[in-house]
């Protein structure tokens, strides 16, 4: 019997199961293709705390190496630009606020980790088709080439995207809804004379009464978005030449290559549980939301790593059941969350009254004079970690530091057993003490790392950002959230109890 079943050999099974090896957890990887696909950049946009966490697993410098990096977004409307974004630094970042790098990339870096773990085994061609479950594990059913067949595991994970068959299985609705434009996708390489930056455009000449968005990928190519009408075919558009029309009036009459292209609608949906039994579902097939603010993979990610600790803990003995309940609890806040933000966005993009149409009309054209005005353009907020403020795992108390328990820890260089490394090399394998002469613990049940700030802080940058007052210890989870803050023993060991849902 195999520890975690996977159905889904994308980014969000992949990660998934590499972090449960990292916990010396075994799985299985099911996946109804019979290959990957190479093509397409799909995900692009990766948000810097989920590179870390691809690290964890031998990715993330890999995808920084072969992507682009950008800091600077910058929003028009028809020929005036309205704003520029960057992003603040808080610690001392390994990684960028956001890399640009295709999926299909994401995915080969992935697979390749996959193929070296020997506690991962990934199978193509295996499309489930059943899964019933009791108190002991899951007996999942599979077609493979070679006839039917049934594999037993301890748990299920449904990675297998937003027409996942998992979530069917076990009974979950998929409530929410969809927009009636669609949203034309290419992949161009071309030389377009700016920056890499991201651009939005609302309501350009070439586009009027809809939006484009330009982002920048490696070796010149560019991912371009049009809005287009429901109606819209691609394949009648290119044979009139209207495809080579709309790209021209972007690239100029230079050369361009078309990588790939596709046509999306786009879906604001979520689970009605993302838990039953020892079954469980994420990223896509738990939720999926609009692009514009680059929540989907990255929220992925973050559901496979919230997941991947919770069931090597259980697994493991080092925590009861009652953890895997938090799961659904913190991730359906995060993705009603990441629903609010999108939506609001695409109310904004495609207003569903003449109400709203006219609102924004009126937004656009104040705020291309009005600061104010500007404040109310929605092109999209980016991604960020979810708050655990209220999740039932988070502990507070009235002491303060600079990251409150329930945010991400930031980074910074510290002196490690081996010489300098980065907080988060540390993260991903248990909890961490991190004391400023505060209360230590160190165990093997649940594993806990006691660290001394004033002995490992080389910078100063680490005790400058957490302000971690005298005789406080910050109790991290292995997600690198803080937990909780304790200035004694006892509440130490009753956060760390509160932490893991004893």
């Amino acid at each position: 019997m195999v520890s975690v079943v996977i159905v889904g050999g994308g980014p969000v099974g992949m990660t998934t199961a590499l972090l449960l090896a990292k916990f010396g957890v075994d799985s299985v990887i099911l996946e109804a293709s019979d290959r990957r696909d190479p093509i397409g950049s799909k995900a692009l946009c990766m948000q810097r705390d989920v590179l870390d966490v691809l690290e964890r697993i031998g990715v993330g410098d890999k995808l920084l190496d072969e992507g682009v990096t950008w800091t600077l977004g910058r929003t028009f409307y028809r020929d005036n630009e309205l704003f520029q974004i960057t992003f603040p630094e808080l610690g001392d970042n390994h990684f960028p606020p956001f890399v640009n790098v295709g999926q299909d990339r994401t995915e080969y870096w992935l697979e390749t980790q996959v193929n070296s773990e020997p506690l991962v085994e990934l199978r193509y061609a295996h499309a489930v088709t059943g899964l019933d479950q009791d108190d002991n594990g899951v007996t999942v059913t599979v077609e493979t080439p070679q006839g039917a067949t049934t594999i037993d595991g301890r748990y299920a994970v449904g990675a297998d995207g937003s027409r996942s068959v998992t979530r069917k299985l076990m009974g979950a609705e998929f409530p929410g809804k969809s927009f009636e434009d669609k949203f034309l996708i290419c992949d161009i390489r071309a030389d377009l004379g700016f920056a890499n930056e991201r651009r939005f455009f609302f309501d350009p000449e070439w586009n009027p009464d809809r939006q484009v968005l330009i982002h920048p990928q490696a070796d010149s190519v560019w991912r371009i978005d049009w809005q287009v009408p429901p109606d819209f075919d691609v394949d009648a558009e290119t044979e009139s030449g209207g495809l080579d029309d709309r790209i021209r009036k972007i690239v100029g009459d230079g050369e361009y290559e078309i990588v790939w292209m596709s046509v999306y609608r786009f879906h604001q949906r979520i689970a009605s549980k993302f838990r039953e039994g020892r079954t469980f579902i994420a990223g896509d097939s738990a939720h999926i939301v609009s692009p514009f603010g680059a929540r989907g993979l990255n929220s992925g990610v973050q559901d496979a790593e919230n997941l991947a600790w919770k069931l090597a803990f259980v697994i493991n003995g080092w925590a009861d059941d009652a953890l895997l309940a938090t799961y659904e609890q913190e991730r359906r806040a995060a993705a009603e969350e990441n629903l609010r933000i999108t939506g609001a966005t695409m109310d904004f993009l495609v207003p569903p009254s003449d109400e709203l149409w006219e609102t924004r009309r009126r937004t656009l054209e104040a705020a291309v004079g009005n600061a104010n005005a500007r404040q109310m353009v929605d092109s999209g907020q980016l991604a960020e970690p979810y708050d655990y403020a209220d999740s039932p795992l988070t502990t507070h108390t009235d002491a303060a530091i600079g990251v409150p328990p329930g945010r991400l820890m930031p980074d910074a260089t510290i002196d490690g057993p081996g010489g300098p490394v980065r907080l988060r090399e540390l993260i991903g394998s248990g909890f961490i003490a991190l004391s400023n002469q505060g209360p230590t613990m160190s165990g093997a049940d649940p594993p806990v790392a006691s660290l001394e700030l004033s002995e490992i802080d080389i910078s100063g940058v680490l005790t400058e950002t957490l302000q971690i007052p005298l005789g406080v210890t910050a109790l991290i989870r292995p997600d690198g959230h803080v937990a909780a803050i304790a200035a004694s023993q006892a509440s130490l060991a009753a956060a760390l109890a509160t932490a893991i849902a004893r």
